[in-house]
Parts: C-alpha cells; sequence; structure tokens
C-alpha cells in the first residue's frame, strides 16, 4: 500500500482517540470551547519545537511560503476550529458514534470542493466507492430508536451540528492540501510538517483569543484538567501529522474517503469506553464502510 494509506489510517487512530478524550472533557469542567482549544493549546508549542529542531538538526532552512499559503492554512485553520465546536457540541445531543458518523459526511463534501476549489476530479470506481462509503454513513444517521421520516430525522439539531461539521471538515482538508502544494519544499513530510506548524499557532492564537474575551476561565480550566488534555494535544499532534501528510499525497476526497475507516473506531470505542449498545443497522453501516475503504485502497494502489 501507499504511503498516504498507512498516514491516513494512523489519523485515524488518534483523531478518534482524541474525540473520545474531549468528548470525556465536555461532560465535565471545560464548556465546549475549552474542549475544543485544548488539542491546540498543547499540540502547537510541540509542532513548533519539533519543526525548529528538524530544520536545525538536518541543517535546512524554512521553506519560502506564500501568500496563498496563509490564505489557504488560515481559511483551513479557521474551518477546523469550528468543526471541531460542532462535533463536540454534538456529543452533547448524541452518544459517541452518532456524532462521528454525521461528521462523516465530510468525503462527499470533499470531493464537491475538491473540484471547485482545486479542479480535482473522482475516477467512475473512486466515485462508487464514496457512494458506498455514504451508504453506510446513512444507515447511521438516526438512533436505532428514531421515528419518523428520515426528513424528520434530519432537519434536528443534532443533524444541523453534523452536517455542518462534515462541511467544515471537509473545507479545511481541501484548503489544508492547497496549502501544502504552496510550500518550497521536495519532501512530502516536510511540507506537511511546516503547514500543520503554522496553522496550529494561528489556531492556538485564536482560540486563546475568543476564550480570554468570551468565555473567561476556560483557560485557566483547560489548564487546570492538564493530565488528559495534554493527551488530547498529543493526539491531535499525531493525528494532525497523519492528515497534512495523507494530504500532501493524495486529493482530499480519496483521503476523506479512506478516513471513513474512523467511524469503525469510534463505534469499537462508543462500545467498550462508553458502554453504548450496537444495532444491527449499525452493524450492516460497518460492512459498507470497510467495503468502501477497501474499494478504494483497490483503486488506487
Amino acid at each position: 500500500m501507499e504511503l498516504w494509506v498507512y498516514a491516513t489510517i494512523g489519523a485515524t487512530i488518534f483523531q478518534t482517540l482524541r474525540f473520545m478524550l474531549q468528548k470525556q472533557l465536555s461532560m465535565g469542567s471545560l464548556s465546549t470551547g475549552g474542549a475544543t482549544f485544548a488539542r491546540f493549546a498543547y499540540s502547537a508549542p510541540l509542532l513548533a519545537a519539533v519543526l525548529a529542531a528538524w530544520l536545525v538538526a538536518s541543517d535546512t532552512e524554512l521553506p519560502a511560503l506564500s501568500a496563498r499559503f496563509w490564505t489557504m492554512g488560515a481559511i483551513g485553520g479557521l474551518a477546523q476550529i469550528l468543526a471541531t465546536v460542532c462535533v463536540v457540541a454534538l456529543f452533547r445531543e448524541r452518544n459517541f458514534a452518532v456524532g462521528i458518523t454525521f461528521k462523516k459526511t465530510e468525503v462527499v463534501q470533499a470531493a464537491l470542493i475538491g473540484f471547485i476549489i482545486l479542479g480535482e476530479g473522482v475516477s467512475t470506481i473512486g466515485l462508487v466507492a464514496i457512494l458506498v462509503g455514504l451508504t453506510g454513513v446513512l444507515l447511521l444517521s438516526s438512533a436505532p430508536e428514531a421515528k419518523g421520516s428520515w426528513l424528520e430525522r434530519l432537519f434536528t439539531r443534532a443533524a444541523g451540528l453534523g452536517l455542518a461539521s462534515g462541511l467544515l471538515f471537509a473545507i479545511s482538508g481541501v484548503t489544508y492540501r492547497a496549502a501544502t502544494l504552496e510550500v518550497g519544499a521536495d519532501a512530502p513530510l516536510l511540507r506537511a510538517a511546516v503547514t500543520l506548524s503554522a496553522v496550529t499557532l494561528m489556531q492556538f492564537g485564536a482560540m486563546s483569543l475568543w476564550l480570554r474575551v468570551f468565555e473567561q476561565g476556560q483557560i485557566r480550566a483547560v489548564w487546570g484538567a492538564r493530565r488528559k488534555a495534554l493527551w488530547i494535544g498529543l493526539m491531535s499532534l499525531g493525528g494532525s501529522l497523519g492528515w497534512f501528510l495523507a494530504f500532501t499525497l493524495q486529493t482530499a476526497a480519496y483521503v476523506k474517503a479512506l478516513g471513513q475507516i474512523e467511524l469503525i473506531f469510534s463505534l469499537m470505542v462508543s462500545v467498550l469506553v462508553f458502554k453504548e449498545r450496537l444495532s444491527m443497522r449499525e452493524g450492516i453501516a460497518i460492512g459498507f464502510l470497510s467495503a468502501s475503504v477497501l474499494l478504494l485502497i483497490l483503486v488506487v494502489r
């Protein structure tokens, strides 16, 4: 398998663990904004230090960064902040697995946005893989005990938060790829690390200002929860490196499609950690998603 496949799978594992910790924190002393900030507060300094050490150790200069790089990075960073806020808020409405499920609509949205912004196409078989995965997502779009038509289940606060998070994550994925392509370096990992470090520092600054003005006390609360929040930062670091490396090597649509495997990991966390029950429909949905992932890997390997 290609490197971007390993990078994406690794990123989904780290991201699942991060969201698990954020859900736990959001149900405690931290607000939605505080739980979101925790990932940047501890990952941004680590990323900057690692990148600086790498550049010094390898005697490499910081690559040239264009205005388009900063624009795309800022748009992606803002979209990711808002998307994370939506997901954390969604965890207060529905269980862990359903929250991640709604987020997975980002796959089709990433393909559409990638076509509009970057002109990236998706092959016919690749599109089939994406649609198979979307079928699995739709099977999980409402709770097993939910009643009423699909439209009634769709137009809820939880659905709104989930679909918004999917759109925003799709935007961040496409703009992050655009940013990495603007870095003047040949090494994919260096391009990913530079982009990630710049974006995370911008996010750290923006979230710090927001909490300082509108949610006073949350920065102190994040520090108070540092034993768990530090792990959020570390999981965020590992996941973000994986995503950015994958976006550097492959189109956003394919990366996001393979990222559907995150839903399988989230269901495992839902059952094993949060003791939530798995229905037959959810099991069938996992089958669709697994088929989507396998088909996609066969198409692009």
